[in-house]
């Protein structure tokens, strides 16, 4: 429970500034698309740059010790983002420190989800491992869901500088709960190679990135759809996806344990395509919300089943470089996939943005079967070691 309410509280600060940046940047500012662009996608690729980082360092030192230093530098993008708002009346300075802030909650974010997965997977048996990885995971994603809602409120309240004094605080709590926790040591120092690495999570890390473009276009383009289709209730349809992710993970999140992750991981692409078509081809705003549930419950456990399967073919003392590795999938498919289904939506019209990302789900079937007929690797346990933080 501390590792998953330090995650959640760090991605709630990242969930709470999506909706509000575009915003500020465009209206308070004045800058154009372009750099509402770069100051939404800095923090993306900065994260994505920093994951093998973030990896080797959570092996090498410890799980807390990432953990703590990804968050005193989230509170130090907090800390930029206050300083942007003192420099409001010089744009081109205010948004300058704005991209800095970004840049720090990049790595931040590699750092804590990093760690934090790992750290999850010492603190239980190896029998939970995936049901470890699902929960810190559903941590992240209700922090997201939860942020954006609340990130508005906020900001129409106060401004920007709400969410700045927010985003600054927020990391600071999440330390006083980690600070009393005993570390976690790896027994080894990770000697492994990049390569060597990336060879074993490629599978797993693929078959993850066809599904999470589900993500990208729930995401980006769930609200809108129900828009431009005059439904009502688009942001409930969003709502409808996170609780079905949700409620999948807490009921389901020890079958990749018992079941192994790519035997569920393979069901699981099937309901998510099925549910992406329901999407696309409904004729009611009820029916895609219908959809959106089966999308939500098939993709929740995608995540911890493939991710088991990476963690399963790294090198012992390279787990946490392989989660990293893992993870750097997920940005890399939303960097360059969400901008391809915004090509599609203009061509195409928003409802084959869903029947495209179901037919990414399929995808990755032959992957699962794959991973099927492979050899598992035992996953053994981190213990617990005394050690100074």
């Amino acid at each position: 429970m501390p590792i998953m309410a330090s995650v959640f509280l760090s991605f709630l600060m990242i969930g709470m500034a999506l909706p509000v940046l575009p915003l500020h940047v465009h209206d308070r500012l004045g800058f154009g698309p372009f750099v509402v662009g770069l100051v939404a996608g800095g923090q993306f690729i900065a994260s994505l740059v920093s994951r093998f980082w973030a990896g080797r360092l959570t092996d090498t030192r410890g799980p807390k010790r990432a953990m703590v230093l990804g968050l005193v530098l989230g509170a130090m993008g907090g800390g930029c983002y206050l300083g942007s708002v003192l420099l409001l009346a010089s744009p081109v300075w205010s948004v300058a420190v704005l991209l800095v802030g970004r840049t720090l909650l990049g790595g931040a974010e590699s750092l804590i989800i990093t760690s934090g997965m790992l750290w999850g997977l010492g603190l239980v048996a190896p029998d939970r491992s995936a049901q470890a990885i699902a929960w810190v995971g559903m941590s992240m994603f209700a922090a997201m869901a939860i942020g954006a809602p609340l990130g508005s409120a906020i900001y129409a309240r106060f401004a920007f500088q709400g969410i700045a004094v927010v985003c600054t605080s927020v990391p600071l709590v999440a330390l006083c709960i980690v600070a009393p926790l005993v570390p976690l040591v790896p027994k080894h120092a990770a000697q492994g190679r990049i390569s060597e690495v990336f060879r074993a999570v490629l599978l797993p890390g693929v078959g993850f990135a066809l599904s999470g473009i589900t993500f990208g276009a729930i995401t980006a383009f769930l609200t809108l759809y129900f828009a431009v289709r005059h439904w009502a209730d688009g942001a409930l349809a969003f709502t409808v996806f996170a609780s079905a992710l949700i409620a999948a993970r807490i009921v389901g999140g020890h079958l990749p344990d018992r079941l192994g992750g790519a035997r569920v991981a393979l069901g699981c692409l099937f309901a998510q395509a099925a549910g992406l078509l329901v999407i696309g081809l409904a004729p009611s705003g009820t029916v895609a919300m219908i959809g959106a549930a089966m999308a939500g419950a098939g993709f929740s456990l995608v995540f911890p089943s493939l991710g088991i399967e990476a963690v399963r073919r790294a090198p012992a003392d390279n787990r946490g470089l392989a989660m990293g590795t893992y993870n750097a999938f997920l940005d890399l498919t939303l960097g360059l996939g969400s901008p391809v289904l915004g090509l599609l939506a203009g061509r195409a019209g928003l409802g084959a943005v869903f029947v495209a990302s179901a037919i990414a789900a399929l995808l990755a079937v032959p992957i699962a079967i794959v991973l099927i007929r492979a050899p598992r690797r035992k996953v053994a346990p981190i213990r617990p070691q005394a050690a100074s933080s």
